[in-house]
């Protein structure tokens, strides 16, 4: 068993899109048309570029705004994703004018930080140590 698909809403697509390919370097991997306004529109990282994927989603539903809306308010990420150092990534995105609600924060053997996406979200980078190291 593999993780294929994972998603976040969004409050629009073509935002998200531009802040997850031109901000954060994922790689758009499909777009297509469901509805008149909806897309299918998934990203992936450029080093995997067969690997999970993350679905842009529309937030339309109630319930969608609800609890992304509550996992905000309480600081809570959507979503998480690995990179090779935490703080050269955090001054990287500041620069772009990547607003952060946690700078970075070492937790023993993990250095993490939290991001807003811009479309309604929370988003934590991390850094894992190699337990041998």
């Amino acid at each position: 068993m593999r993780i294929r698909l994972t998603s976040v809403f969004v409050d629009d697509q073509a935002k998200a899109l531009h802040f997850y390919t031109e901000v954060l370097g994922f790689v758009k991997k499909h777009d297509v048309p469901v509805g008149e306004q909806d897309r299918w529109l998934t990203v992936v990282s450029p080093e995997e570029p067969d690997g999970a994927e993350l679905l842009l989603e529309p937030a339309g539903h109630p319930a969608a705004r609800t609890y992304r809306d509550a996992m905000v308010e309480d600081g809570i990420p959507l979503v998480q994703f690995a990179v090779d150092d935490v703080r050269a990534e955090y001054e990287r995105l500041r620069g772009l004018g990547v607003h952060f609600t946690q700078e970075p924060l070492e937790l023993g053997p993990v250095t993490t930080a939290v991001l807003d996406d811009t479309c309604g979200n929370l988003v934590q980078i991390l850094h894992a140590q190699d337990p041998a190291s």
